[in-house]
């Protein structure tokens, strides 16, 4: 009696709190809208089509010619996956750059942002869509597995590792250019940004690099630095094993670099 008295029952309390509440399944349907446009956009400019091009010509260069892959006398794919942090370091950058500056420039940003998202989802929906158009460019490479396969008989196990390696590899310099392409309108100072980071990244454990802190550093230090750097751990997974530690790495990579992105955003919102 008293309940009905002073308001709303404590079931249609609880349920009106419930509706207040986004559902995980609301947050997903935000990601894979914002993804779903981004996607459109790639593919409605020449920047997909591009990107897929130039990375299939020229891995298909690095492995056949540079990398020796018919002279090498092997049945595997080292000479094709040993160039893509390389590769990576400049068409990566060049697909991530336009993901928050071009957003700055046209000064859609605001109006993405007021939408009724968070910008978590807005995060995480640009960068699925940006991960999708590499996947999709590192998938039609599936010709040069078909011509290892014809002319020997390779670890198919190995190769596919190493694919996993390779789409996480990409998924973390991603993850910097989002980060760089957040902090500036303009995307040649957010290219060249996500350059020089990605190359320190890989610098920290290039082996002529590793060879020469040897010389002055300790052991312990130069194993620390290495530690950081994406040729350690996708090297580890090009012999086929993927450890636990080298996807936590790529993964607290990807996570930290969002992180940070959601940060300048959020500054920018604030401002």
């Amino acid at each position: 009696m008293s309940e009905a008295i002073l308001g709303t029952p404590p079931d249609a309390k609880s349920a009106s709190v419930e509706r207040e509440k986004p559902s995980a399944g609301t947050a997903w349907r935000h990601i894979l809208s914002i993804a779903k446009r981004e996607v459109s956009g790639y593919f409605a400019s020449p920047v997909a089509y591009v990107f897929i091009v130039i990375f299939l010509l020229l891995t298909g260069f690095f492995t056949f010619m540079v990398g020796n892959f018919f002279g090498r006398g092997q049945a595997n794919l080292l000479s094709f996956f040993v160039w893509h942090p390389w590769l990576y370091l400049f068409l990566v950058p060049a697909v991530g750059m336009r993901m928050w500056s071009e957003e700055r420039r046209l000064g859609t940003i605001e109006l993405l942002l007021t939408m009724p998202i968070t910008p978590w989802q807005a995060i995480v929906g640009k960068f699925l869509a940006s991960w999708l158009v590499l996947a999709l460019a590192l998938a039609l490479t599936f010709p040069i597995v078909i011509t290892v396969n014809y002319l020997g008989h390779p670890d198919n196990g190995v190769i596919l590792a190493s694919y996993a390696g390779s789409l996480l590899l990409s998924g973390a310099y991603l993850s910097v250019s989002a980060m760089t392409s957040a902090m500036t309108r303009n995307q040649v100072v957010s290219f060249i940004l996500a350059v020089v980071l990605c190359l320190f990244l890989i610098l920290a454990g290039w082996p002529p690099v590793t060879n020469l802190l040897t010389q002055w550093a300790s052991p312990w230090l130069v194993e620390t630095i290495a530690a950081f750097s994406v040729m350690t751990h996708f090297e580890s997974i090009q012999k086929g094993v993927i450890d636990f530690r080298d996807v936590v790495f790529f993964v607290s990579v990807i996570v930290f670099c969002l992180f940070a992105t959601s940060v300048i955003i959020r500054a920018h919102r604030a401002g």
